[in-house]
């Protein structure tokens, strides 16, 4: 007599994941028409803003899409984890916002997957805040390179992720006035939502006089432990203030999410199989279109 008992919480949590990865075998992904550009933005540092770029932006491109992820955060993690070159000397988006350097110069093909690209961020970034004040145009510099680098690309380009630097400066204002969508992570933990409201104030004020096509289209609740019920608690609370624009997908804390750029690679091929990669994997489905979203 077999002692496996498939009540048991684990037993569970094994069929599902297993039932999750059948699913997401079985679907093929709509490719938009025209390219859809996401800044990935929360004020708030340790918010898993980085992760969710990277790993959202790789499940896509393992569907079949094209995807580009611009790292405009100085500390360039991003880069890291698509296992693309950033140290100082690397041509970067410091030079195609501070020197006007075209974007076909500085992009590099991350080793993951062949439709996945990024614009590497260097330290020289760092200083860029203080440049821009001084520069014509500052606010829609980084618009103005990526409008001319979409134009004149070979094929078209199916998503861009811009993941910006956990302040409301130049930087980030570069990449809300660049995007035509936001796209919010949320970590379930206390004081989640603390500092969103001014996030979403600066979103209206760069939409009424820097970027009319701009809005919340997006928010991820990620880090969320099930051990507590404080994450539940944030999950109903932000679903019940932002209702549809919230992804019926939710990303668990993992260790192995938190290890994966450090292997240069985001969790789509670290683990395959693990809760963090059907996560991501289904929040690409989420986000092409491929599934509804919870309303409530």
């Amino acid at each position: 007599m077999s002692n496996y008992d498939d009540s048991t919480p684990l037993a569970r949590e094994v069929a599902d994941i297993a039932r999750r990865r059948i699913a997401l075998a079985e679907e093929v992904l709509p490719l938009p028409k025209k390219t859809r550009v996401f800044t990935v933005a929360n004020q708030k540092g340790g918010v898993g803003k980085t992760t969710t770029t990277v790993n959202l932006a790789a499940a896509l491109a393992q569907t079949g899409a094209r995807v580009l992820v611009i790292d405009l955060d100085p500390q360039g993690n991003a880069s890291t984890a698509l296992g693309v070159e950033h140290r100082s000397e690397t041509p970067s988006v410091y030079d195609v916002i501070i020197n006007d350097t075209p974007i076909d110069d500085v992009v590099q093909s991350s080793p993951e997957f062949p439709g996945l690209w990024c614009v590497p961020a260097t330290i020289h970034l760092a200083g860029a805040e203080i440049e821009l004040v001084s520069l014509v145009a500052r606010e829609q510099r980084l618009r103005t390179a990526l409008d001319m680098y979409l134009k004149e690309v070979d094929e078209q380009l199916h998503y861009v992720f811009i993941d910006c630097p956990p302040s409301l400066g130049l930087l980030t204002v570069n990449g809300l006035t660049a995007a035509t969508e936001v796209l919010v992570p949320i970590q379930c933990e206390y004081y989640a939502l603390e500092g969103l409201g001014q996030l979403l104030r600066n979103v209206d004020l760069v939409r009424r006089s820097l970027n009319p096509t701009l809005e919340v289209s997006t928010i991820i609740c990620v880090m969320y432990d099930a051990r507590t019920k404080l994450a539940d608690q944030v999950v109903n609370e932000v679903r019940e203030h932002f209702g549809d624009k919230v992804c019926r997908t939710i990303v668990p804390r993992t260790v192995r999410l938190s290890e994966a750029p450090s292997f240069g690679q985001p969790i789509i091929t670290f683990d395959p199989t693990s809760r963090g990669a059907i996560a991501y994997r289904e929040l690409a489905k989420e986000v092409s279109g491929g599934a509804t979203r919870r309303t409530g």
